[in-house]
């Protein structure tokens, strides 16, 4: 939270106008690359309502750009509409629209190029291929954006925050709809992301990819092709976010693939195909989570070891665990399951019988998914019971020793 809290004052920092700072303006037929360039460092630009189509505008000093009324920064489906080469630079009130397209060059309505502490704040994005590009930024903060497209499919659509080989970044309060990937990191290190909600988008709500020591906090990430890929990183938090609605024969909640040394807390898993898809992950615990009425909850590979999942509440799911192994490298421990058909003698709030969350069903689908035909028929029925009195198939050692008879406050 400090951390968190300095990087937030130091962006912050940058809508401070010295003393003898002259202020600009700019009306429809006037060039503001033209008022850019007559600009002192540290003046500040007002521009005024109207549409304003200039190629490649170029912010490269010190200077706070300011749209009264939300003009409009139209990329004419052609070139990139605003790049900031200068530290300590404000954008703020804009309609930024329709940046170029291309299938070589990344263009962006917004792109932050080589710069630190710069601001983008309140500002709309309509219909750009990229939205905002970070490229080799820090100690930056996007915030209160609202960032749609209509792209049509992957190759057609850009991210709609994408940060590549940047630090220290906050990405705070944007709504994100209708891109590639709603926010996509690759090589980002000790960034946060919170307060945003990204819904609709074409593949992931939030891609993270060789980024670490990054905390994801309070966002909402539903109906995406995929839900959200965390990939190759370690020393990833992430608290209270919801993981909404996304649905599909190759969907999931969040993927953590080849990642290590996590933390999971306080998450709302609802209405996913599957909540948690685990894979080669190490020395992640997921603590107090929630699993509501999800295909799978929890999809845990044989390749994942050193995990602790923990006093989470796995409440109507189809299947609650399902793995791909029998060796249990894995513990599960004081979770509710509402399954649990055990008794609690003593009274302290545990259940006194093992539970055994796979089920033969659930490692039958794994192996062979045509078998998916018979859930919930009498016969799977049965053998779920003579599986759970005396077990022979599923992994012995896969199970709650202390099962929770009453799901926990989250």
């Amino acid at each position: 939270m400090i951390r968190l809290l300095y990087i937030i004052i130091c962006a912050q920092l940058v809508i401070l106008l010295p003393a003898q700072a002259a202020e600009h303006l700019v009306k429809p037929g006037e060039s503001i690359q033209a008022a850019i360039n007559k600009a002192s460092k540290g003046d500040l630009i007002k521009v005024m309502p109207g549409t304003y189509r200039e190629k490649g505008i170029l912010i490269n000093k010190q200077l706070v750009l300011q749209g009264i009324g939300y003009p409009v920064l139209d990329g004419e489906k052609k070139y990139e509409v605003l790049t900031i080469t200068a530290d300590h630079v404000v954008v703020q009130g804009f309609e930024i629209i329709r940046s170029g397209y291309s299938s070589m060059d990344e263009l962006a309505a917004v792109r932050i190029k080589q710069a630190s502490y710069v601001g983008l704040r309140n500002n709309r994005l309509r219909e750009n291929f990229f939205g905002i590009y970070c490229q080799h930024a820090s100690f930056s903060l996007i915030a209160n954006n609202d960032i749609t497209s209509t792209g049509g499919s992957e190759l057609e659509a850009g991210n709609g925050i994408h940060a590549w080989k940047s630090d220290h970044l906050v990405i705070d309060g944007n709504f994100i709809s209708g891109h590639r990937d709603g926010i996509y990191f690759e090589f980002v290190t000790e960034s946060t992301i919170t307060n945003n909600k990204s819904h609709q988008n074409i593949r992931y709500g939030l891609h993270f990819m060789f980024s670490h020591q990054d905390i994801y906090t309070n966002n909402t990430f539903s109906e995406n092709g995929a839900g959200v890929a965390v990939m190759y990183s370690r020393q990833v938090t992430m608290i209270r976010n919801h993981f909404l609605d996304n649905w599909g024969s190759a969907a999931y909640g969040i993927l953590l693939k080849d990642i290590s040394d996590s933390y999971a807390a306080y998450n709302e898993f609802s209405r996913n195909t599957a909540a948690i898809y685990m894979e080669g992950s190490s020395r992640l615990t997921i603590f107090a989570n929630r699993f509501l009425q999800n295909g799978y909850a929890i999809r845990i590979q044989a390749s994942c070891d050193n995990n602790v999942i923990r006093k989470n509440n796995f409440i109507a799911n189809s299947f609650d665990i399902a793995t791909n192994g029998s060796l249990v490298l894995n513990s599960f421990n004081e979770n509710y399951w509402d399954k649990y058909e055990g008794y609690d003698l003593n009274r302290d709030g545990m259940g006194d019988v093992p539970y055994r969350p796979l089920s033969l069903f659930a490692l039958i689908v794994e192996r062979n998914n045509s078998a998916m035909m018979l859930f919930r028929s009498p016969m799977v029925g049965l053998l779920e019971k003579a599986e759970k009195i005396m077990p022979g198939i599923t992994p012995e050692k896969l199970k709650d020793d202390q099962p929770s008879m009453k799901p926990f406050p989250l």
